[in-house]
C-alpha cells in the first residue's frame, strides 16, 4: 500500500470519480490495457530509486507518513547497507518490495529492523516512480517488474551472495514473483513471500465486474489515481499473464500470507497460491482474534513475526497472538490525508 501521504493524495483526486475509484486508487485493482511489458514499452520510464537516510522503526502507517513527509529519502531501518555481508547461517540478503503507490519505508519500516536484528542483510527498493514525483509503484507493472530484477541484481554484486529472498507487500508481491516466473529471476532466489498478494486479483466487492460492463470506468480510473492502479483486477491481462502456465516455478519456496477480512481482495482466496512449491498462510487460522485487513498487515505484530520466521527459521519465535479490531489501518488513509 502506499506511501501514505502519497496515497492519500490519490484518494482526494478520485472522491469525484465514487467508490470504484477510490478502491482501485488505494490499491490499484482494476482492468488494464491488452499486451505484456514485452510486447509495449510503457510511455513513461519509470524511476527506481535506493533509499539512503536511516529512518527509526514505526508501528503504522500514519507514523511512516509523517516521517516521510520530512525525510523523504527514508530507508527503513537496517535496509540498504551495501557493505553487509551474508554469513553463513543467513547467506541469502532479503529484498523487500512496497505496495502501490507507496515507498520501502512506508510498508517495511517495521519489518525491516526485526529482520536486521536477525543477522539479515536487508535491502529495500522504491519501484515504479512516475519520473518527477515523489510517489512509487505508480507506473507500468510490467516495467516496474524488471527493475526488481535491476535491483536484485545490484544486490547479489554488492553482497558476492548467490540468492536472495523477495518479500512483497500487495502489487509488490505481484511484480516480485512476475520477475521470478516471467523474467528469468529464478535461479536468483531461494524463498517469496507474499503479504496480502493480489495472486489472482480481486473484484473488488463485486465492482470491477460493474466497471468491466461500463465504457470509460477504467479510464475516470487511471485518470484519478495511476497506471499500476488499472493493472492488477482478476481477469487482468497483467493477472493472467502472471498465472500462465502455472503460479509457481520450480526451484523457488513460495509463500502468502493473507487475512480472511482483506478489504481490498475478494475473494480472499484469491490471495491463495496453487502451484507446487506453495504454501498459504490464513491469518485467522493461526490468530482467530486477529482481523487485520489488508492494510495493516505489514505493521501486525504476529504477521511480522511469521515473516521472520520464514527467513530466520533456525530461531523461531512464537507470535503473541492478541485481538486486533477489525478495519485497523483504514484511519491511517483518512488522518494522513489531513496531517
Amino acid at each position: 500500500m502506499g506511501q501514505q501521504r502519497s496515497r492519500t493524495r490519490a484518494l482526494r483526486r478520485v472522491a469525484p470519480v465514487g467508490v470504484m475509484a477510490l478502491a482501485a486508487a488505494v490499491i490499484g485493482t482494476a482492468a488494464t490495457p491488452t499486451g505484456t511489458y514485452a510486447q509495449a514499452e510503457p510511455a513513461v520510464t519509470p524511476v527506481l530509486q535506493v533509499p539512503a537516510q536511516q529512518g527509526p522503526p514505526q508501528t503504522e502507517h500514519l507514523a511512516a507518513a509523517r516521517y516521510l513527509k520530512e525525510h523523504p529519502d527514508a530507508a527503513p531501518q537496517g535496509a540498504n547497507d551495501f557493505g553487509c555481508k551474508p554469513t553463513a547461517e543467513h547467506p541469502r540478503p532479503v529484498v523487500l518490495a512496497h505496495g502501490t503507490d507507496s515507498s520501502a519505508y512506508s510498508d517495511w519500516s517495521g519489518i525491516s529492523p526485526l529482520l536486521a536484528q536477525a543477522g539479515i542483510c536487508v535491502f529495500a527498493l522504491n519501484y515504479g516512480g512516475k519520473p518527477g514525483k515523489d510517489t512509487y509503484g505508480t507506473e507500468d507493472v510490467w516495467a516496474s517488474s524488471a527493475q526488481i530484477g535491476t535491483f536484485v541484481d545490484q544486490v547479489l554484486a554488492a553482497t558476492g551472495a548467490t540468492q536472495v529472498d523477495l518479500v512483497g507487500f500487495s502489487q509488490g508481491a505481484s511484480v516480485t514473483r512476475y520477475w521470478i516466473n516471467k523474467l528469468g529471476g529464478a535461479p536468483k532466489v531461494g524463498q517469496w513471500i507474499g503479504l496480502a498478494s493480489p495472486s489472482y486479483g480481486g473484484i473488488m466487492y463485486g465492482l470491477v465486474p460493474i466497471a468491466d460492463a461500463v465504457p470509460g470506468i477504467y479510464k475516470l480510473v487511471e485518470m484519478g489515481s495511476s497506471t499500476a492502479a488499472i493493472q492488477q483486477a482478476a481477469g487482468s491481462p497483467f493477472i493472467k499473464d502472471l498465472n500462465a502456465g502455472g503460479d509457481t516455478v520450480p526451484g523457488v519456496k513460495y509463500t502468502t500470507i493473507g487475512s480472511r477480512v482483506d478489504e481490498m481482495i475478494q475473494p480472499n482466496t484469491n490471495i491463495a497460491l496453487h502451484g507446487a512449491g506453495a504454501t498459504n498462510i490464513v491469518l485467522q487460522e493461526q490468530c482467530v482474534e486477529d482481523l487485520t485487513g489488508h492494510f495493516h498487515l505489514v505493521y501486525d505484530p504476529f504477521v511480522q513475526r511469521l515473516v521472520v520466521n520464514l527467513l530466520d527459521p533456525a530461531h523461531p519465535v512464537t507470535p503473541a497472538c492478541v485481538p486486533v479490531a477489525l478495519g485497523t489501518g483504514i484511519s491511517d488513509v483518512v488522518l494522513a490525508a489531513h496531517s
